[in-house]
């Protein structure tokens, strides 16, 4: 199965807990059926990414990246990239890169979509963003990477400004989610 093929199977089974992201769904559903390369940062209409709001391992706060290009505190994502074998893969794959920390857990996902204008191919180009949350190992210690300004632990009821609500609400489910896990 491809990266685009098992995208499109995890999306078709996954239902948009809001009706503005059901409507998304079914847009990426649609965008990947159009295009070969959707997976694909070379995808000039816009292309599937995943982001990962990673979380303290009690799931009280959530580690924020201050991206260099967005100048906003958002999670930890981005592309797609070959030999990726899942979106899943993608977003701990990702999250492992920008966070510095090894031994994430990833949580059950999706937990959100979102899309938004970006500056891969101006004048206009899309991140069709596929969302998780992932769980930090008690202790661990963040390591910043070339593709941020700062990093940083924030309480999920306090994140700062500049940001979105994309990334609270991100936020919110993946703590919401960890909850679940942990009194099941």
């Amino acid at each position: 199965m491809t990266l685009r093929d098992e995208a499109a199977a995890l999306l078709a089974a996954w239902t948009g807990p809001t009706p503005q992201e059901e409507s998304l769904r079914q847009e990426f559903l649609r965008h990947l059926a159009e295009h070969e390369n959707g997976m694909w940062r070379e995808c000039v209409p816009g292309h599937l990414t995943a982001t990962t709001a990673v979380l303290s391992h009690d799931g009280a706060k959530v580690l924020l990246t201050h991206h260099p290009k967005a100048k906003l505190w958002l999670p930890m994502g981005g592309h797609c990239e070959p030999g990726d074998q899942t979106l899943p893969d993608v977003a701990l794959r990702e999250a492992i890169e920008e966070s510095g920390i090894p031994g994430l857990t990833l949580l059950p996902g999706p937990l959100a979509l979102d899309r938004h204008e970006v500056w891969c191919h101006p004048p206009q180009c899309w991140h069709l963003d596929v969302e998780f949350g992932a769980v930090a190992p008690p202790g661990a210690e963040f390591v910043i990477s070339d593709e941020s300004l700062a990093l940083d632990w924030f309480p999920v009821d306090d994140i700062p400004e500049p940001s979105d609500m994309a990334t609270r609400r991100l936020a919110r489910r993946a703590r919401a989610m960890l909850a679940h896990d942990l009194h099941n």
